[in-house]
């Protein structure tokens, strides 16, 4: 955390960066607190990086490790791509949420805790031996003891509100003292309580007087030598708003259900970290859109398959363990040649794993999980921002090539967040599709008929036509069928030919595509390969590397499926590749087999995002490999 002194009136310290972690019981209102904190941030021109981390319980025993849920942001005056190695700063409002983080403090950081919560009784449900603000084990940070929980009761003291409600405030009392210390605008976050609570006018006040106290606190209790401020980031002109990759997923779908002309049907079933883009896209029937909130996983495939073939821009979304069960009906789409957006959000398994946690580990899934040559297009995000971009890309290689499209996203990036500069919508692609209509083929006797498989010669996409248009009524479905005519088949030699014309429909796609993500340094002899959610990291870790005197080169892949036609050159070019992944080394395993490189893996499976540090010191190594 760099700062310099700077004279303004108030002897406000100049930070160029600052990584935060609010961290309480699950029931502490962290997520909340640093919602609004990431948006004031946004608000003020910051720019700005997000980890969200909490239990996957619903109501972890209180006070407990097990129950701590936390959120991180990293606000900056110039460009950053990840949440932060470690915090600078950690607002704890108990004992147990210190004992969860205080492993990824250093030295010299600044640890604020609501003293009032470190009784004998709450430092048992920590299960701590010694009170930590007394046995010397903080003595290398800087430690300041706030009695939040008090404060905040003497500021709602006059209000007609119940004293445990009074409690709960306590969360915006510290949220005001941190407004405070970092000079955060302070009208946006009274209107967004008056306006989030209008209907609950008790709660309403108690949370604007514990706000206000907090933040009175910080300016007269003397406790700080002087508040810090970190400037606006210059980023490119336009106008921009915080996002996280799920809302930015949903956004991504909506622009292409406009874009395509086609009404959208969203079939799902609630999963985390998924359900937020269900919830989002309910909540936009003006624009055409239909959602429907089936009673499993497969049953929602099975719809989305269904208003597939009625001509409706069809998504379904999931993640790892529902991706699983949605399998036989992605080879049903598959073989129906229906264009369909398979949205998975991953998380850490197997099984149930780690719900709330996140992992790149489906890839695998993606490419093979189903019975048969099976194949389809795989499109990846990157950030929380790009989540938009790779949806909108994944529809409209769905639309255009008329194939189930795998969108993979992950929990770092769906409850991620960080400032979007928002699209010109009128500079987004037409990707409107024409239905079939007229008949397009002869029969035996030369009349006109319809042949549901007839191809594009370019794309090897099939004939798109609406159930109940005069004169195209077609038979498609699981059992294989002929080229053309779409009459079932049990020929050898037809499969073959099916077969390998649906794996030549998707590797087509490599011409439609752009060529690799690069960002290639002169006489580096190491490429680091990455896709997903490592973007951030690698990006971070490559940037120090240089700035070490190093040389090193990155891409990064947004499509994996078929990959981009340039890949095999590119990777030639280098001796060595290195592939981080938050896996036990998939792509690299990939890469491998079909480009017979000596890819090294350097992989994760811990549930949380590469440290840049850490990224820093692995490429390095290879480096003097």
């Amino acid at each position: 955390m760099a700062a310099s002194d700077v004279d303004q009136g108030e002897n406000v310290a100049v930070l160029d960066r600052v990584v935060i972690r609010f961290a309480g019981d699950s029931g502490d209102g962290m997520q909340l607190v640093g919602d609004r904190f990431t948006d004031l941030s946004a608000s003020f021109g910051n720019d700005l990086a997000t980890l969200p981390n909490y239990p996957a319980e619903i109501r972890a025993p209180a006070g407990t490790v097990a129950g701590v849920s936390s959120f991180q942001v990293h606000i900056s005056d110039h460009d950053i791509v990840t949440p932060g190695d470690s915090p600078n700063v950690l607002v704890c409002m108990n004992p147990a949420a210190l004992k969860a983080n205080l492993a990824d403090m250093t030295p010299g950081s600044t640890i604020i805790v609501n003293s009032d919560s470190f009784e004998e009784r709450d430092l048992d449900k920590a299960k701590l031996d010694s009170n930590p603000l007394e046995d010397g084990s903080l003595d290398g940070f800087h430690l300041h003891q706030v009695p939040m929980t008090s404060l905040t009761k003497l500021a709602t003291k006059k209000l007609d509100v119940k004293q445990r409600d009074a409690e709960r405030s306590k969360n915006f009392f510290a949220l005001g003292l941190i407004c405070w210390m970092y000079t955060r605008p302070v009208g946006p976050m009274i209107e967004w309580i008056e306006s989030q609570y209008a209907a609950r006018p008790a709660i309403r006040d108690a949370n604007l007087a514990a706000f206000r106290a907090g933040r009175n606190f910080g300016e007269t209790a003397e406790l700080f030598d002087h508040p810090y401020e970190v400037k606006p980031a210059t980023l490119p002109p336009g106008k921009y708003r915080n996002i996280i990759g799920n809302l930015a997923t949903a956004y991504g779908l909506l622009a292409a259900s406009q874009q395509s002309g086609l009404p959208m049907v969203l079939a799902s079933y609630p999963i985390t970290p998924a359900s937020d883009i269900l919830h989002e896209l309910s909540k936009h029937k003006n624009f055409g859109v239909k959602t429907v909130q089936a009673e499993d996983e497969i049953a929602a495939a099975a719809m989305a398959v269904g208003a597939a073939f009625t001509g409706q821009l069809a998504v379904t979304t999931t993640s790892g363990p529902g991706l699983d069960l949605k399998s036989e009906a992605i080879g049903l789409a598959v073989s129906l040649e229906l264009p369909l957006v398979i949205v998975d959000v991953q998380r850490a398994g197997p099984s149930t794993g780690m719900p709330t946690k996140t992992e790149q580990a489906d890839l695998l899934t993606a490419m093979y999980g189903r019975h048969g040559e099976c194949p389809l297009p795989i499109v990846a995000a990157k950030s929380p921002s790009n989540c938009f971009d790779a949806a909108f890309e994944a529809a409209r290689i769905a639309l255009k090539y008329r194939t189930p499209v795998i969108l993979l996203s992950d929990g770092y990036l769906a409850n991620g967040a960080e400032p979007w500069l928002l699209p010109d919508l009128d500079e987004l692609p037409d990707i409107s599709v024409e239905f079939t209509t007229e008949m397009n083929a002869s029969g035996p006797d030369g009349t006109p008929v319809f042949h549901p498989y007839k191809r594009d010669p370019e794309t090897l996409a099939r004939p798109w036509a609406i159930p109940g248009t005069p004169d195209l009524e077609h038979r498609i479905g699981g059992i294989e069928k002929h080229d053309g005519d779409g009459n079932i088949s049990y020929q050898p030699e037809n499969h073959e030919r099916m077969v390998r014309l649906r794996q030549a429909k998707v590797d087509g796609i490599a011409n439609d595509i752009p060529g690799v993500e690069l960002d290639e340094d002169d006489g580096a002899e190491l490429l680091v390969l990455g896709w997903g959610s490592t973007w951030g990291a690698i990006k971070a870790g490559v940037r120090r590397v240089r700035i070490g005197g190093q040389r090193v080169s990155r891409a990064h892949l947004t499509h994996l499926s078929p990959m981009p036609a340039d890949l095999g050159e590119v990777l030639a070019r280098y001796p060595k590749v290195l592939i981080p992944e938050m896996n036990t080394g998939q792509l690299a395993l990939l890469i491998r087999g079909k480009y017979l490189v000596d890819a090294r893996s350097y992989t994760i499976v811990s549930g949380i995002p590469f440290k840049a540090a850490a990224m820093e010191s692995r490429i390095l190594e290879e480096i003097a490999r």
